[in-house]
Formats: C-alpha cells, structure tokens, sequence
C-alpha cells in the first residue's frame, strides 16, 4: 500500500506540476498554446495511466478503481459546485477554492487566468485524470491479474461524472448567451476613447476643428480663469471647437497645465465624476443619469444644464441586414427580449444580438429613457483580464450580421464612420438634418453643457452663453450636430 500511495504521489501530484510548468512555456504560443498543453496533457496522462495499470496492484475492484477515479471525480465535483455557486462567472472567489484545492495544475491555473484562457484551469485537470483513467482501464485489462472490471459500478461511476458535466455544460451555456468572446479594449486616449480623438486634439497644429472665420467675441486670456473641459466621446469634437477658438495660446503644449489637460477626456463616467468633485468646470454630454444625479445631490452639488445643441438618438444594425426600419414598439420588444430573431421584425430567422451601452453612458441614459417603464433585459457582457483579476463588463458592440446597436448619430457618421453599418428608420423616419432640425425624427435629444451652481470660476457663464450664441453655433453646425432653435437657448 505504500508504496501504491507513493506512485499515486508521482502521478498524481509531481507529474501534473511538471505538466503545469511545462505549460507555463507552451501557452503563450500563439493562437495554438491551450490546443497544444491540452493535447500534451490528455497523451501524458493516457501513457502515464497504461503503466500504472502494468504494476501489480491490489486485488479487488474498489482497491485498484477508486484511487484513479477519485482525483476525476473531485475535479467534476468541484467545478460544478464552482459554477452553481458563481453562475459561470470565472471572476468570483469560489474559483479560488477549486484551483488551490488541485494544487498539482495550479501554475497552470495561474498562468491560464493572467492570458485569459479560464477555461483551461479546469480543462487541463479534467484532461489529465480523465485520460489517466482511460489509460489505466485499456491497460488493466490486459494484465494477468485483473479483477472482474464490474462494467455496472464502472457505469454508474461514470454516469455521475457525465451529470456532473451536465450541470458544468448547461451554466455554461446559459451564460455564454450574454457573454461574448473578450475584446481588445480602447486603443485611444489611455484607454478611455474607441476612436482616434488625436485629430480634433487643441494642441495637434494640424487638427482638423472648425475655425472661426474672425476673432471669436470672448476670449480666454490667462489659463487660471480657462474652465476645464471634460465629457463624452461623442462630444469631445465639440468642446475642443469651442475651447480653439476661445482660449488663448491653448496649442502651447509645454505650458502647465497643458492644453490637452485643461481640455480634457476621461469618457462619460469619469467626466462627470470629475464635475461634481471639482477637478471639472463644464461637462459635455447627454443628460445625467439617475445615479449621476444621485451621485451630485450626495455631495450638495446642484446641477445646471445648458443646452447647446441637438442630436438623434440612432439605431444601426450591419449593412447585409435587411431590416431598414423599426417602430419604438419594436424596439422596445427586442431589448426586453420579447423579440429575439429578426424575422419576426422582417428581417432573416437569425437571433438577434443586442448590443447596450455601460451604465451611466450617456447613450445608455438615453436608452433608458427611451425604453421608459419596459425593463431592459440583461445586457451582452464580457470577462475582461487585467493584471490577474478577471472582471465582467458590458460588451462593446461589434458589427455581426446579426447585431442592433444604438448610439448619438454624430458619433456614428461624422465622427466614427462605418460604412458596414447602416442606421435604420425609426417609426418610418430617417435620421437625417433635415428630420432632426424640424422635430419630425421621432427620439432627438439636447447636447448639454453641464456645470454646477456655486463653481466660483467668473468664466464659466459667459463661455455657456457664447456656446449658444451664433459663433458656438456656428462651429457646432460644422462639426456636424443641430443647431439650436432660438427658443431653445432660452
């Protein structure tokens, strides 16, 4: 028995963590690293069970079957319970519990969760003891001094491992309907932009902002009394526009603070956390959410929203799509999940895939609104990696046939083009100038310019009123967004 226990030490612990350091080298090769250490695994373990299944061993069915069904058995058992508990979420800490409790595979599990690959923290055990059994049973069988193989224990053994699987397979794909595959994250501006925000950058001489064809009538002088911009992607052309033609010497870049800090972007959230903390004097964007709102009246700061523009709220879905328009109704059906294939909507039998927008952005402010009291069903999400924590988060749109996504026009035609996407009708009208300028568009929302009432910074007000005058008007026409009415200003 000792020395049984001995060779189970070998094969079943110092084995695995010389696999598992061996995949630390073999994982990070490209796209082929987890197909490689699994197919490594499954061969190891199946050589490794045939020749533990030669030795002589014990001569009963439980005493020479339950030492290499165990470890199986286990690595099932704890997974499930990992993702009843977790439901599917890798990020959750139960997770630690089954990687640190099959310590042999744990470099494997470390390294498969800082690449991204979490699945492998249980597909490599899993592939190594079943493939061990495997082996062990193919090789027993052809020993002198094997036992009655009890094929009705070894079934039922098996059956608890296949419901087991079960259990594993169905959280799996019960998730994998709002999870998708993980994206590349933002490319621009530290992170925080999906586009390319260096063209409309004060600072870039060779920017591509509207100018002015005189002097604008308010002028900036000195950088202490410039107010600090910050907003939404979206509207960062805009507030860069106005801050060009304003601010004096705004383009030097080795003056403190910079002209790219004083004219900043940290994307919606962040923005407009900066707002109500003060680091922020003008937020530019949608209206606030409800939690904004919150989120201001907690820390005493009222709010002031000044509009200085107009602009559709848009919904696109990709060009070979033959859906060219939807009603309200229908949309309203499609992101509470009463819609869920286009053909019910004239479209093809393909499910439909319905992008949203993090919580808090101002395009998900508006969605909100724009689903009023109809709940939005749970949005397409993500696990993201990032220095060995996984988090979830909303899925960033991605341009599937099958795909609906919603955003400002502007972002979509003039700032961010696509020409693989198409924006559809809503309730039977097109989302152009002419449409949104007359009201006859059926969802079109105000541009704000955002401050707070007691900001002591004697700039700020003459700036909002300069916005919604002729020459910010001017400059926002040309960038692409509605001008106001002459009432709205009011």
């Amino acid at each position: 028995m000792k020395k049984d226990a001995g060779f189970l030490v070998i094969y079943f612990i110092l084995f695995p963590l010389f696999l598992s350091f061996l995949g630390i080298a073999v994982l990070p090769i490209e796209k082929f690293g987890p197909q490689v250490i699994l197919v490594i695994i499954s061969f190891s373990a199946l050589l490794m069970g045939f020749h533990y299944g030669k030795r002589p061993q014990a001569f009963s069915f439980y005493g020479r079957y339950l030492p290499v069904y165990i470890p199986l058995l286990l690595t099932v058992l704890l997974a499930a319970i990992g993702m009843i508990i977790s439901k599917g979420f890798f990020g959750h800490q139960v997770w630690g519990i089954f990687v640190f409790a099959l310590f042999p595979f744990l470099p494997n599990s470390l390294i498969s969760a800082l690449m991204g690959e979490f699945i492998l923290a249980f597909a490599v055990p899993f592939a190594y003891y079943l493939f061990f059994l495997i082996g062990f049973i193919l090789s027993e069988q052809r020993t002198k001094t094997k036992v009655s193989l009890k094929k009705g224990n070894l079934f039922a053994g098996m059956s608890v491992i296949i419901m087991l699987l079960a259990v594993i397979g169905s959280i799996y794909i019960e998730r994998s309907k709002h999870i998708l595959p993980p994206s590349y994250g933002f490319d621009y501006g530290n992170g925080f932009s999906s586009v390319d925000l260096e063209p409309y950058y004060v600072t870039n001489p060779n920017n591509i902002l509207p100018k002015l064809k005189d002097t604008a009538s308010l002028r900036v002088e000195t950088q202490s009394e410039m107010p600090i911009l910050d907003g939404a992607e979206a509207a960062y052309p805009v507030y860069a526009a106005f801050a060009n033609a304003t601010y004096r010497d705004i383009k030097n870049k080795n003056s403190l603070p910079t002209g790219e800090e004083i004219v900043s972007f940290t994307n919606t959230i962040y923005a407009f956390e900066r707002l109500v903390s003060g680091e922020v004097d003008i937020f530019f964007g949608a209206q606030p959410s409800a939690s904004q709102q919150s989120l201001a009246e907690s820390n005493g700061k009222e709010l002031v929203l000044t509009p200085i523009g107009k602009e559709a709220f848009v919904f696109f879905l990709n060009e070979k799509n033959p859906v060219e328009t939807l009603t309200s109704e229908e949309i309203k059906s499609i992101y509470s999940g009463k819609i869920t294939y286009w053909n019910e909507v004239g479209g093809d039998d393909k499910k439909i895939m319905a992008f949203q927008r993090p919580t808090d952005s101002g395009s998900q402010t508006i969605m909100e609104k724009f689903m009023g009291a109809t709940p939005l069903m749970p949005a397409l999400r993500e696990e993201v990696a990032g220095m060995g924590d996984l988090m979830e988060e909303v899925a960033s749109y991605r341009n599937y046939n099958n795909s609906l996504g919603y955003s400002f026009r502007f972002f979509t035609t003039g700032m961010n083009p696509n020409e693989k996407i198409k924006l559809i009708s809503l309730d039977g009208v097109e989302p152009t100038p002419e449409n949104i300028a007359s009201g006859k568009y059926p969802y079109v929302v105000n541009l704000y310019a955002i401050t707070v009432k007691d900001n002591p910074k004697k700039t700020v007000k003459p700036m909002l009123k300069w916005m919604q005058g002729p020459e910010g008007q001017k400059l926002l026409e040309e960038i692409g967004y509605i001008p106001l009415h002459e009432e709205d200003a009011r």
